[in-house]
């Protein structure tokens, strides 16, 4: 029995260790990404209405920042527990029927995003073969969309680590691996 709880100990850490890992890379490149964002715009309008004159790669610059962003953002967002949910059903269901629905619900989901990041590596692979490149920054149109795939993976990991984390802890249903269900009363 001992060797059970070593074991398990010592799984849950490199859990933990994964998603501590994956949090602050997504928290750089999120926090990064809507920096430059910020910066690229308020430059390009300064420079059109003080200098008359903007910058021809501004727009292509912020729509690889926004792809950028919302692909690493899926999987940050998964990580908080603040995807969408329906949850009617989910809500009226005792705890331990609440927790074998939320190891379906996080085991599916992870399994739909590893599909998608499949799907988006050989729509990467088409891009490249293309040829294609952006018009104002001279760099093929894949490199845009290498975000697509990364942000999949991402996101299909954490889906799979919160069913973990479901399987692994007896008492509490995990929305992700950092957020516990848990309900409120209102007064």
């Amino acid at each position: 029995m001992d060797y059970y709880r070593k074991a398990s100990k010592t799984f849950q850490n490199l859990l933990d260790l994964v998603d501590n890992s994956l949090s602050k890379i997504e928290s750089i490149l999120l926090g990064t990404g809507v920096l430059l964002m910020a910066a690229n715009t308020i430059i390009n309008v300064i420079g059109r209405f003080v200098f008359d004159h903007s910058f021809f790669f501004s727009g292509e610059l912020n729509r690889i920042l926004i792809v950028l962003i919302t692909f690493a953002g899926i999987g940050y967002a998964a990580r908080k527990g603040r995807h969408i949910r329906m949850s009617a059903l989910y809500d009226a269901l005792p705890k331990k029927l609440r927790k074998v629905f939320m190891i379906f619900i996080t085991l599916c989901t992870s399994i739909v995003m590893f599909g998608l990041f499949y799907f988006s590596l050989g729509y990467i692979d088409k891009l490249m073969d293309s040829g294609r490149i952006l018009p104002a920054l001279q760099i093929p149109v894949y490199i845009t969309y290498v975000w697509v795939p990364v942000g999949f993976f991402v996101t299909g990991v954490q889906y799979f680590l919160t069913t973990i984390k479901n399987l692994i802890q007896k008492d509490d249903v995990y929305l992700s691996t950092e957020v516990i269900d848990e309900y409120h009363d209102v007064d």
